[in-house]
């Protein structure tokens, strides 16, 4: 589920939405009203319930071969998604739904978010919502990786860090880091 061009997509779990509003989230760092959308780099990261944490990875031109190996794998493709086994069961029963929006009516936000666009007025949508359907299979179909965690720290803490492109949303909802003190890690195999 990625938008055609000259278009851009918002997912949600609403199916009811025919006009989109600007508004400031409750959890907005910027104070302007906008109406969100990803382009079709972006739209993975979407495919997800909407209150579900996410780590995500994807290679880009300065990734090093040592990191795609460490974070992604042998065979693991060219991204990594990482959610935690208390929303797996949501995962699979999730009915999220794209709305197709015009493209020309949404500019890039600042200098760092990169395939996020906001539209200051007013949006309607294309045409009525589309079910995004199974979203392991989604995920299976776009070769992105999908891990399922019990934590999802570690893995952040190691992406972060790494030459890889990462994003996460709604971290805020992760189980709280583990407690390590005292606890032995496992070694690395060599």
């Amino acid at each position: 589920m990625r938008p055609e061009p000259g278009q851009v997509l918002h997912f949600s779990e609403d199916p009811t939405i025919t006009r989109f509003v600007p508004h400031v989230a409750p959890t907005a760092r910027q104070q302007e009203a906008y109406v969100w959308a990803v382009d079709a780099a972006r739209a993975p990261d979407y495919w997800f319930p909407r209150d579900c944490p996410r780590a995500m990875a994807w290679t880009v031109p300065a990734t090093s071969a040592a990191d795609r190996e460490h974070i992604l794998g042998p065979g693991g493709g060219d991204r990594v998604h990482a959610i935690e086994y208390g929303w797996l069961d949501r995962l699979r029963s999730v009915e999220l739904f794209a709305y197709r929006l015009p493209a020309a009516r949404f500019t890039p936000i600042g200098e760092t978010v990169k395939n996020a666009v906001v539209a200051t007025e007013p949006v309607t949508p294309l045409g009525p919502p589309e079910p995004v359907g199974d979203l392991l299979r989604l995920h299976d179909d776009a070769g992105i990786q999908l891990r399922v965690l019990g934590n999802l720290w570690e893995f952040w803490d190691v992406v972060t860090a790494s030459t890889l492109g990462w994003s996460g949303i709604r971290l805020r909802n992760a189980r709280p880091r583990a407690d390590t003190a005292g606890v032995r890690q496992p070694q690395a195999l060599s």
